[in-house]
């Protein structure tokens, strides 16, 4: 037999080999990373989490193998997980927004010329008013825009409005109360004189202080 046809055998079994290496190494890295993968997620969604448990079930739903619990009972068992994660990113959402509305409040607070009045609202008097001022339950003409903490507009007029008090966000009603005809004030509202802990669709989110400039252009009590 020739000395290169037996040189050529070697080389064929050795890169053979290492192929079947390369692909049992290559699977291995797979299911490895995607084990990886899943535990890190896990890991930070539950902490406590028993991992015997886990790959008892792992493997046999991966087998088809018969499993030690209902489907109704994993539904609904996975179905009040889902629950509470919900519960515990929707309170910290909140939290964090509650803090970023006092740390914005307390800023315009320390700014010069800002009064408070009632309930908190802010008020900075651009324009002084000599006018009327409206009842509890009268009208008010106003011309305002309204902003976001981070200044995008989200509500305005280029005309004249009428609006009834009774019809109006709570810090409207208690400032509008006491601004006088020909005045315009610029007004920061919290969020409890606003809308509170629903927002307002997608333009307000939940605890979200206002920014308004308003000019008060007619009055009835």
């Amino acid at each position: 037999m020739s000395r290169y046809f037996i040189l050529s055998l070697c080389v064929f079994f050795s890169t053979a080999h290492a192929d079947e290496k390369n692909t049992a190494n290559d699977a291995h890295d797979l299911a490895y990373s995607l084990g990886a993968s899943l535990g890190e997620r896990l890991r930070q969604e539950v902490p406590q989490l028993q991992i015997q448990a886990l790959i008892e079930g792992l493997q046999q739903a991966y087998q088809g193998k018969p499993l030690a619990l209902s489907e109704a009972r994993i539904e609904q068992i996975l179905a009040d997980h889902e629950s509470r994660n919900a519960e515990q990113a929707s309170r910290q959402s909140s939290d964090a927004a509650m803090e970023n509305e006092q740390r914005f409040l307390s800023a315009e607070k320390a700014k010069p010329g800002v009064k408070e009045l009632a309930d908190g609202i802010l008020l900075t008097e651009l324009v002084p008013g000599t006018g009327a001022k409206a009842g509890p339950d009268g009208k008010v003409q106003v011309l305002y825009v309204g902003k976001l903490p981070d200044g995008t507009v989200f509500d305005q007029n280029t005309q004249p409005q009428w609006f009834n008090l009774d019809s109006v966000i709570a810090g409207w009603r208690t400032a509008l109360q006491n601004m006088p005809v020909g005045a315009k004030w610029r007004l920061v509202i919290p969020s409890d004189q606003a809308y509170g802990a629903d927002g307002a669709g997608d333009l307000i989110a939940p605890f979200t202080p206002l920014v308004f400039e308003v000019e008060l252009r007619g009055a009835t009590s």
